[in-house]
């Protein structure tokens, strides 16, 4: 199999959901460990997420500055949201983040990374895209509103990026991800080793 992540359940012996939120619940398991015990874990029950790492012909990262309450930040973010729809194609969801956060369409797509973002309290999954051959989206732009009103948005070289986040200047997990994954592939089999866009996705399967 080689070396890779491999999908496991241990017994729940119950399990309650003491909060439901809008988007996201918190539930509560009872899981039989190895040594036979029973360990109570806790976390966060999330729909996954898709991201954009949007590059011009420039090799200028498309980047949004946006606040985020949770840890008191405005952080430079790439285009990313929710996936809203369960069994929602997360490619059609990618082109609608990038289309709404930005007004940007791209003509190509590959597969960039799948991560668990907090395998220890969350079962958040992300699918981070590669977007490029940019162009400006036809149409009105999408009505912001809530923290996005306040959004700004730049266009930044890989290079700078890349600096930023390995002098603990940039902390969006995704903008982190997709930069430093972004450059070790183009330091080895280039973006045509890349997956396609439409790969298969186990973490949060989806219909063509």
């Amino acid at each position: 199999m080689g070396f890779q992540d491999t999908p496991e359940e241990w017994q729940v012996t119950a399990t309650v959901t003491p909060f439901t939120g809008k988007k996201t619940s918190v539930r509560t398991d009872d899981v039989v460990m190895p040594d036979g015990t029973v360990a109570r874990r806790d976390y966060q029950v999330h729909p996954g997420s898709v991201a954009v790492l949007a590059i011009d012909e420039e090799d200028r990262v498309l980047v949004l500055r946006q606040y985020r309450h949770p840890v008191r930040h405005k952080l430079w973010e790439i285009p990313a949201g929710l996936l809203d729809i369960p069994g929602e194609n997360p490619l059609h969801a990618a082109q609608r983040e990038l289309y709404e956060e930005a007004h940007v369409k791209a003509e190509e797509w590959r597969v960039l990374t799948d991560i668990f973002t907090t395998p220890g309290g969350s079962d958040e999954a992300v699918r981070v895209f590669l977007a490029r051959n940019l162009s400006e989206a036809e149409g009105e732009r999408y009505a912001v509103s809530e923290e996005e009103a306040d959004m700004e948005q730049a266009r930044v070289p890989l290079t700078e990026l890349v600096r930023g986040v390995l002098a603990g200047d940039l902390h969006n997990s995704c903008l982190v991800v997709g930069v430093l994954a972004l450059t070790a592939a183009l330091a080895g089999g280039g973006v045509g080793s890349l997956r396609p866009a439409e790969a298969p996705w186990p973490a949060r399967p989806f219909e063509a």
